[in-house]
C-alpha cells in the first residue's frame, strides 16, 4: 500500500518560493495530472486510518482536498463539505481564517450541523496553519472532529490534537524523500 503516493513523491519537482522549497505533486497541487490510481492508493490508505464509525461527514478544505474528499465520498457513502475560499452568506456560514507558511486568506464553512460527528482530510500539513482554523470552526459549529488524516506530512506541526499522515516528507532543493509511513 502507499506504492503510488510514495514513488510519485520521490520524482516530484521542487521549485523555489523565497526560502522555501515546494514540492509539485498531483495531490497537492493538481500538477502534472492526477491520476485514478494514485486516487485509489491515497482513498484506500485513508480508509484504514481514519476512525469512520459513525462519522456524518468529511470535512475537506478548497482546493486540494476536493478530490480526495471526492474519492472518500465515492467510496464509503459519507457525504462531504468543502470548506470553500469564497464567500456566500449562507445562514450558519462560519468564516475561517487561515496562515500557511506561504499564504494567508479566509475560508467558509458551510453545511456542518451542532453534533455532526466528522473527519477532516488534507493533501499536506506543514505548518497546521490551515488544520488549526478548521478544527476551531468546527468548535464553533458544535460538531465532533472525529479523526484528522493528511497524504502527506511535512516537518512536525502541531495542532493541538493528533492526526494520522500517510506519509511524513523531508524537501531538499533537488528532492523529496519519504522518511517514515502510516502503514
Amino acid at each position: 500500500m502507499l506504492e503510488k503516493l510514495i514513488a510519485s513523491l520521490e520524482q516530484c519537482p521542487i521549485v523555489k518560493r523565497g526560502e522555501y522549497n515546494y514540492f509539485i505533486h498531483p495531490i497537492t497541487d493538481g500538477v502534472p495530472q492526477v491520476d485514478g490510481a494514485l486516487l485509489r492508493d491515497v482513498g484506500s490508505a485513508m480508509i484504514r486510518a481514519l476512525a469512520l464509525d459513525k462519522v456524518d461527514l468529511i470535512v475537506v478544505a478548497e482546493a486540494m482536498g476536493i478530490h480526495i474528499g471526492t474519492t472518500l465520498t465515492l467510496m464509503t457513502d459519507i457525504p462531504f463539505t468543502i470548506v470553500r475560499k469564497r464567500w456566500y452568506g449562507l445562514p450558519g456560514e462560519i468564516a475561517v481564517h487561515q496562515t500557511t507558511g506561504y499564504s494567508k486568506g479566509e475560508l467558509y464553512l458551510n453545511g456542518v450541523e451542532p453534533g455532526d460527528r466528522v473527519v477532516i482530510v488534507d493533501d499536506v500539513i506543514s505548518t497546521g496553519g490551515t488544520m488549526k482554523a478548521l478544527i476551531g470552526a468546527l468548535g464553533v459549529a458544535g460538531a465532533e472532529v472525529a479523526d484528522i488524516c493528511v497524504a502527506i506530512q511535512r516537518g512536525n506541526p502541531e495542532i493541538g490534537q493528533p492526526y494520522k499522515a500517510l506519509v511524513r516528507i523531508e524537501v531538499s532543493e533537488s528532492r523529496v524523500r519519504v522518511i517514515d509511513t502510516y502503514f
